[in-house]
């Protein structure tokens, strides 16, 4: 098989991008951009580090970032499974890419930049939620923001309203198998709405 070795052999491969895919880059919010990123409720964000990199999905019933100004926005690291793998990135290497997504559009929002975590208390409780706060807050400077090609999400039908996970195996079945049976299983499974439903925020 060959593998491409230079930037000048994969660029041969393809056209020159369009006037459209270059002068979509901002490096700090629009008008336009703070709309659809205030409408997104869920993002992607990648981080890279010493063992690799990482992407983690974060959502919120509400706009999953907070605006702090036209340079900079604001994640709240609400509960999750404390890996923690993107936080350890963040404080080793601030590289930061997030992808925003809005259900039903066919675009994406995507910002490159770098990040940093803070325990602020102000800042964390102005995030509270049902009486929790989260235990950091990912700050993050723009460095580009753009939208993304929309054929992506157009061929793989993401907002069709198709339920195609009938036949997947359940995160019960996937622990069950990963650990000779010690952790996971139908009870993990049954339980699980219930826990999450406690552990929200």
């Amino acid at each position: 098989m060959n593998y491409l070795q230079s930037t000048e052999a994969l660029e041969a491969l393809y056209g020159k991008p369009g006037a459209a895919a270059l002068r979509k880059v901002a490096h700090r919010l629009t008008p336009e951009y703070r709309a659809w990123i205030m409408a997104s409720r869920f993002c992607v964000v990648s981080t890279v580090g010493p063992e690799g990199a990482d992407g983690s999905p974060r959502g919120d019933d509400g706009p999953v970032v907070r605006v702090l100004d036209d340079d900079t926005l604001a994640m709240p690291d609400w509960r999750g499974n404390n890996r923690l793998d993107t936080l350890r990135n963040i404080v080793r290497d601030p590289r930061i890419a997030l992808m925003f997504m809005v259900p039903g559009s066919a675009n994406a929002v995507r910002v490159n930049g770098a990040a940093r975590i803070t325990d602020d208390a102000d800042l964390r409780a102005s995030f509270e939620r049902e009486g929790r706060q989260p235990a950091t807050v990912i700050i993050i400077k723009i460095h580009e923001i753009y939208s993304q090609c929309a054929r992506a999400i157009i061929r793989a039908r993401l907002w069709s309203g198709e339920d195609e996970s009938g036949d997947l195996p359940t995160v019960g079945q996937i622990l069950a198998a990963m650990t000779d049976g010690e952790v996971g299983g139908q009870e993990y499974d049954s339980s699980w709405a219930a826990r999450a439903a406690r552990t929200m925020w």
